[in-house]
């Protein structure tokens, strides 16, 4: 990883340094690295990503948890799931940046716009991942489950969301990292503050070196927060490595 870091840097400096595109459009690393230190001293930054994290976070719980439960809903009724399916492909398929002015419409120019468009960034992939989990968990568990006529929610809670913890949590990863990109957009479009209005000024500028540098903030929180993910999906899909290791050491055995 550090030589690609490594050869990634030489690379790029000459690049900067070949004359092959115009003056700043690539810009040494050090200017890059002075301009990331800028940032980072810059109380308006901090304002800036506090609103932008904000937005994505509002979005993506919301957007994710009316996902689940449309899709446990969908998941659990194949009447409805074949009736809706094709809806569901159409407009998952659509580029949600065409709603953009609907969403103005409805919810101004403010934060609740950018809320918005990440909750609905953020849907389409956990109610599809959440779907394919449903039809994914054994059959010998859901008829335990009404043998033993236990009630909706902890159907949900004991069968339904430990049986689809893998397929759900690729589905929440996703949709985080499509959530922020939403909410990035419409910062880009129209936006008084936050990470998609500081990239748009600097462009407007052509403010190159802190343009990059807020594009490697954007990664770095990028980068931690798929780690956190997965942190989170190895800890809750624990017990499937063990049962896999219960299950070889029978077969050895025998």
């Amino acid at each position: 990883r550090a030589i690609t870091i490594l050869v990634a840097l030489v690379i790029w400096e000459a690049l900067a340094h070949s004359g092959f595109f115009y003056q700043d459009v690539i810009p040494s690393s050090w200017k890059v690295v002075y301009a990331l230190y800028q940032e980072l001293i810059s109380a308006s930054f901090y304002h800036d990503l506090g609103i932008t994290l904000s937005e994505h976070i509002v979005g993506f719980i919301v957007g994710s948890s009316l996902a689940i439960a449309a899709g446990i809903a969908l998941g659990s009724s194949p009447y409805f799931r074949k009736a809706s399916a094709p809806y569901l492909n159409a407009l998952g398929s659509t580029p949600k940046i065409i709603f953009l002015p609907v969403l103005f419409l409805i919810f101004g120019t403010g934060i609740e716009s950018k809320m918005a468009k990440g909750a609905l960034s953020a849907f389409f992939p956990v109610i599809f991942a959440t779907i394919l989990g449903m039809l994914l968990i054994s059959e010998v568990h859901l008829r335990v489950g009404r043998s033993f006529n236990i009630a909706r929610r902890h159907m949900v809670t004991k069968i339904y969301v430990p049986s689809m913890i893998s397929p759900l949590m690729v589905g929440l990863k996703l949709g985080m990292a499509i959530a922020v990109t939403g909410v990035l957009v419409a910062e880009l479009k129209f936006a008084n503050a936050g990470i998609g209005y500081r990239l748009s000024n600097y462009y407007d500028e052509f403010q190159i070196a802190p343009l990059y540098a807020l594009i490697i903030v954007c990664f770095s929180l990028a980068a931690f927060a798929h780690v956190g993910m997965s942190a989170v999906q190895r800890r809750f899909t624990r017990h499937e490595s063990l049962d896999a290791e219960t299950t070889e050491k029978l077969q050895s055995q025998r």
